[in-house]
């Protein structure tokens, strides 16, 4: 392990340096990883794992046509590396639980009926764990149960292994029955492509996950830029200036800036009448956000917004309520401003600018 100081916390996080990839696989060269649900989490970590030489088979109810057909597309073969799920956990011996947090409800009864003794039971999310009293995902005690939560959507942890840049995940233990659930989650960690690891548990996970998902990660940030975009129009200023002062910017150049090398940087590169008034405007907007994360915090860890969850992902016809809610975003003003901008960038991509050297760097490996 190394120890990094995090803004004058010191903590612990695993690099490729200190876990290898070839320990990885001498740790887990005896089981079967049995990746349960083809959606969101599934297809990524599937295939990196296979593309680091791990042994791994797909669980994916045939009853979901396009996410069986994309398992098969993938490379996965019904009979030898794809089944439905119930097979996949009787031939898996650490038995991943990436279908939707709703869907983990539903189908826990029948895995936990075919778990066997020093099995390991994955989770990317605390969700069931946490809750439940309302999931009623209550492991057995001669199981090992662990997390490895990547710190971005599937679709990122995907790409970012095929560039070589990994992305960051946090691990937890649950429950170690075998003496050995630390290592072979930490080795999961690194199969799946993460650029470090870092320490949680499942409780601080969830907590943090459910709150950053609603708050800055989705939540707040698409309410805010449609805010902004609305007062903009508001006042005479055109769909394409809107968008490209609310959105374009931000994702194509200062958000860039941030990641590179940190927010005083950005502030530092922009102009001074920038500068000044994002640190005049600054504390007013936490001000007025403030009490909307905190009230968002104790849902959260209330379980409110587990219920909500559970209540509404399990209705009958939620799909079509769920298509209906994101239509109505893609078809607004200004996601059809969006799509207009986008299709307006230059094919050729500009030359990346140099990347600061500080913070952690991981690689992920083919």
């Amino acid at each position: 392990m190394a120890w990094i100081d995090f803004g004058g916390v010191k903590e612990e996080v695993i690099t490729r340096k200190e876990f290898p990839l070839s320990k990885a696989r001498r740790v887990l060269k005896d089981e079967t990883i049995a990746v349960l649900g083809y959606g969101v989490q599934g297809p990524a970590q599937s295939l990196n794992l296979r593309d680091n030489g791990f042994r791994v088979i797909v669980g994916q109810s045939p009853r979901f046509k396009r996410d069986w057909d994309r398992a098969v597309a993938d490379g996965w073969v019904p009979g030898k590396t794809l089944f439905d799920l119930e097979e996949a956990v009787q031939r898996g011996t650490i038995i991943q639980m990436l279908v939707s947090d709703a869907a983990q409800r539903a189908i826990w009864p029948m895995v936990k009926r075919h778990l066997k003794e020093g099995d390991a039971l994955y989770f990317s999310h605390g969700f069931s764990i946490v809750y439940k009293d309302q999931t009623g995902v209550i492991p057995p005690e001669n199981v090992d149960v662990i997390m490895v939560a990547p710190k971005g959507s599937g679709t990122s942890v995907r790409r970012n292994f095929l560039s070589g840049a990994g992305i960051n995940s946090s691990f937890a233990i649950a429950q170690d029955y075998t003496g050995r659930a630390r290592e072979r989650c930490l080795a999961l960690g690194i199969g799946i492509g993460s650029g470090y690891l870092f320490p949680t548990t499942f409780e601080h996970e969830v907590f943090s996950d459910l709150t950053g998902e609603r708050g800055v990660l989705m939540g707040a940030l698409a309410g805010i830029m449609e805010a902004q975009y609305d007062v903009l129009r508001a006042n005479g200023h055109s769909p394409s200036e809107a968008f490209n002062e609310t959105v374009e910017e931000l994702t194509q150049s200062l958000i860039r800036l941030v990641d590179e090398n940190g927010m005083d940087w950005m502030y530092a590169n922009c102009s001074a009448t920038a500068q000044r008034g994002a640190l005049d405007w600054k504390p007013r907007f936490k001000k007025a956000v403030l009490p909307v994360f905190k009230e968002l915090y104790q849902r959260v860890k209330s379980g409110k917004e587990c219920a909500r969850v559970l209540a509404a992902c399990g209705k009958p016809g939620y799909q079509e309520q769920l298509q209906k809610e994101l239509n109505a975003i893609r078809d607004s003003e200004m996601w059809r401003a969006g799509a207009a901008v986008r299709a307006l960038r230059p094919k050729e991509p500009a030359r990346p600018i140099k990347r600061s050297t500080k913070g952690v760097a991981g690689r992920a490996a083919n």
